[in-house]
């Protein structure tokens, strides 16, 4: 199985993507769009930044996890890691990203 954007629904007629993994894992989570259009644009914006390290914000949560946040070139976040359990599963994340959203296709799941 390939690695894909999924676009989905969300709350209050939104819409967010997750970025998987060949293995079904979600590696990525969005923020909420009001539109498709604009989840599409977030999408885009994955693909054109997870190539430079600079917009990968590495963060540790409040109960001492490891996180990243992907921002683009302005500073706004993109997207949102899961909590790892260590910082070198987190740099597997971020590799994770970067080796697999600049050519994976997008499957909208909004029907």
């Amino acid at each position: 199985m390939a690695a894909k954007f999924e676009i989905k629904d969300g709350a209050k007629k939104s819409f967010r993507f997750n970025l998987k993994a060949g293995n079904g894992q979600v590696i990525l989570t969005s923020e909420s769009y009001k539109t498709k259009k604009a989840c599409e644009n977030g999408i885009a914006s994955v693909k054109k930044n997870c190539s430079n390290d600079n917009c990968f914000d590495r963060k540790i949560s409040k109960s001492n996890q490891p996180y990243f946040n992907l921002k683009s070139t302005n500073g706004q976040v993109i997207g949102k890691s899961e909590m790892y359990n260590s910082k070198a599963a987190m740099e597997k994340g971020i590799a994770s990203v970067k080796k697999n959203a600049p050519d994976c296709q997008v499957v909208d799941l909004c029907a």
